[in-house]
């Protein structure tokens, strides 16, 4: 039996989205996946490096990893009204060069917050750690992503959503597209595609019986919400919307990929279509 190894993020929507699998309720036709969990910088810098099957990542990353991995239709993150958020001390006056504390050099929130504030002065911490070198006064401010959005300190203000600038930035009625998945182009297309449809099926089975895979996480302490925030969060990151991905969630990725080149994120300008496993290449070959 084939271990593929899949790296996810520890926050609470890529759990859902992946322990359908861990518990068994999925069939892997043939296929053993052995997981890990690691923040998302982690996470973005070991996809440069080619290191696991499949892995999460900040979409703002794939045009830099797209000779190595193809992109995955499914376990995608979108925000639609929402998103990571600028927070800072109340009392605090940002100037222009102000010290702000990001998550990761290659996220999505990262690319956006550039653009909108080139001079500001970036540091580079686990997103867990955010808050509280704001409130310490480590930095001026820091941009909260994951569950850090729902539940942050009445100390700290938001200054800016990044959903604002997005919309500034597209000029179109697109979600923000932020998280979603990759897979080793190395890895033979029938195996590929076994692999992106256990994914598929994990994520519709996790939000078919939500309710139980839920109460299975937190009874198991793998989720580091409580039971009410664990429902909002997943209601706003891993829903119907986070199985397969639609027209406009392409649209909305192919518009990232395009302000990200004009501001010379990228070395071309991609498109997300050409980049997907070629799900028909099986039934050719079965034809």
């Amino acid at each position: 039996m084939k271990t593929i190894s899949v790296a996810h993020s520890p926050d609470a929507d890529d759990i859902f989205m992946y322990y359908a699998i861990k518990f068994g309720w999925v069939s892997t036709q043939g296929l053993s996946f052995e997981n890990l969990a690691l923040d998302i910088e982690t996470l973005n810098l070991e996809a440069l490096k080619n290191s696991y099957d499949i892995t999460a990542i900040s979409f703002a990353l794939y045009p830099k990893i797209r000779s190595e991995y193809a992109l995955l239709r499914t376990a995608v993150s979108f925000g639609e009204g929402y998103g990571p958020k600028l927070v800072k001390k109340k009392e605090t006056k940002l100037k222009k060069n102000f010290k702000v504390a990001l998550s990761g050099t290659h996220t999505t929130n990262a690319l956006l917050f550039k653009i909108a504030y080139p001079e500001a002065r970036i540091i580079y911490k686990n997103f867990l750690e955010i808050e509280q070198a704001v409130l310490d006064g480590e930095v001026d401010a820091g941009v909260l992503i994951h569950e850090s959005i729902l539940n942050f300190s009445d100390e700290l203000v938001v200054e800016r959503e990044l959903w604002d600038i997005w919309r500034e930035l597209c000029k179109e009625e697109l979600p923000l597209p932020l998280g979603g998945m990759a897979l080793r182009r190395s890895m033979p297309i029938l195996r590929a595609i076994a692999c992106e449809d256990a994914l598929i099926q994990a994520v519709d089975v996790a939000h078919t019986h939500q309710g139980l895979l839920s109460k299975m996480l937190l009874e198991r302490n793998l989720v580091r919400v409580d039971q009410a925030t664990l429902k909002k969060y997943l209601g706003l990151y891993a829903n119907e919307h986070s199985i397969e991905m639609n027209d406009i969630q392409y649209q909305a990725i192919d518009k990232l990929f395009e302000i990200g080149y004009k501001h010379g994120f990228y070395d071309q300008q991609i498109k997300a279509n050409d980049y997907l496993i070629p799900k028909e290449y099986a039934a050719l070959r079965n034809s």
